[in-house]
């Protein structure tokens, strides 16, 4: 049982911190790739949904190659103490990269259907572009940033491909659910904790979409609500 909740904790842990970091990031591509016109804007459009399509292990390859003891980046950063590789920070690196596709998709395309009619209105209206973010395109991406954060929570809690080979699979350290399923199955004496760490995962994420489907229908009403008093 203590392994089977270090697991769990272990996993909750690597899914927060990839999604604190990956979710803004997700929602600032997401408004940019949406609303501006520049050099790149495709090219960008590539690179950021690439994690999504390419094997995970590819990705956990580059990732070592960046930011490992002896990387591009993970180089310039260990003679400051910070180190990714072959730890839970370097797990929440990697979970967090292959789920910011599934985040920034929904966002994107919440962006996208904010009126460019009205958004010119406002302009003429006198009102900042601030102003604008704050009444028109913020609401607006509610929903996809609702749907984003769930979607990249439970990418991020069954990551392996990535994660195994950029921090490889230390019980206590690196090892989420996927990694202890791996492991355990290659043990003849583990199928118990095989069962219960299949069944702690499937309740996770249907929690954390029911969770999501109760928000989305909040935020929905209320929105439909805001709209309603501005006709009044």
């Amino acid at each position: 049982m203590t392994a089977f909740l270090t697991i769990i904790g272990l996993s909750l842990k690597v899914a927060f911190f990839a999604l604190l970091w990956a979710l803004p990031l997700g929602f600032v591509l997401g408004y940019v790739l949406a609303t501006k016109c520049f050099w790149g804007r495709r090219l960008l459009s590539v690179v950021v949904m690439m994690p999504l399509v390419m094997p995970p292990v590819v990705t956990g390859l580059v990732l070592l190659y960046l930011f490992g003891p002896k990387g591009m980046i993970g180089g310039l950063l260990a003679p400051l103490g910070i180190s990714f590789a072959f730890n839970a920070a370097g797990a929440a690196l990697a979970a967090g990269l292959v789920a910011l596709p599934l985040i920034v998709r929904p966002i994107r395309l919440s962006f996208e259907h904010v009126s460019r009619d009205l958004d010119e209105a406002l302009a003429v209206a006198g009102l900042t572009p601030w102003q604008r973010f704050k009444m028109l395109y913020a609401p607006s991406a509610l929903p996809g940033v609702v749907a984003g954060g769930v979607l990249g929570f439970a990418k991020a809690m069954g990551e392996f491909g990535a994660t195994i080979t950029f921090v490889a699979n230390i019980p206590g350290e690196t090892q989420t659910i996927s990694l202890a399923i791996h492991a355990a199955l290659q043990a003849f004496d583990q199928g118990d904790l095989v069962v219960w760490l299949c069944v702690a995962s499937l309740a996770i994420s249907g929690l954390a979409i029911w969770g999501s489907e109760f928000l989305l229908s909040w935020l929905e009403k209320r929105l439909t609500g805001r709209r309603a008093v501005r006709h009044v």
